[in-house]
């Protein structure tokens, strides 16, 4: 509840016109149904004052983000300490995949050969 309002010190006036109601009015001799009406209604002003929906998007993103990351690195770098992990066959899929992305197999390496053998062969243009 509210505290009632003290009768030895008036507040300062903070504007030319008067106020049409006192705040924070006397709880004590207001109805338990107005008194819950305000209540509600201070309740919602504040929590419309205090909302931060650009901070709560980052740290949503933010707490997405670095569950997504465990789940990933738990599930395909993690050691755990086992030889068979209920995540292997997935492992050996990425590393299928993705193991290959970064270097070349036997074949690939043979056309790349080919193909500066045939870059650096003279060739005259002249016919």
């Amino acid at each position: 509840m509210y505290p009632s309002r003290s009768a030895s010190s008036p507040p300062a006036p903070l504007s030319a016109f008067k106020a049409k109601k006192t705040w924070p009015p006397d709880f004590e001799h207001l109805s338990h149904k107005h008194q819950f009406r305000l209540e509600r209604k201070y309740k919602r002003r504040s929590q419309l004052k205090w909302t931060r929906p650009t901070w709560n998007k980052s740290v949503q993103l933010a707490q997405w983000g670095s569950i997504a990351f465990v789940l990933v690195y738990g599930t395909l770098f993690m050691d755990w300490g086992r030889e068979h992990t209920p995540f292997q066959g997935i492992r050996d899929l990425y590393q299928e995949k993705v193991g290959g992305f970064w270097s070349s197999n036997a074949s690939t390496r043979q056309h790349e050969k080919k193909v500066s053998r045939d870059d650096t062969s003279p060739v005259s243009d002249s016919a």
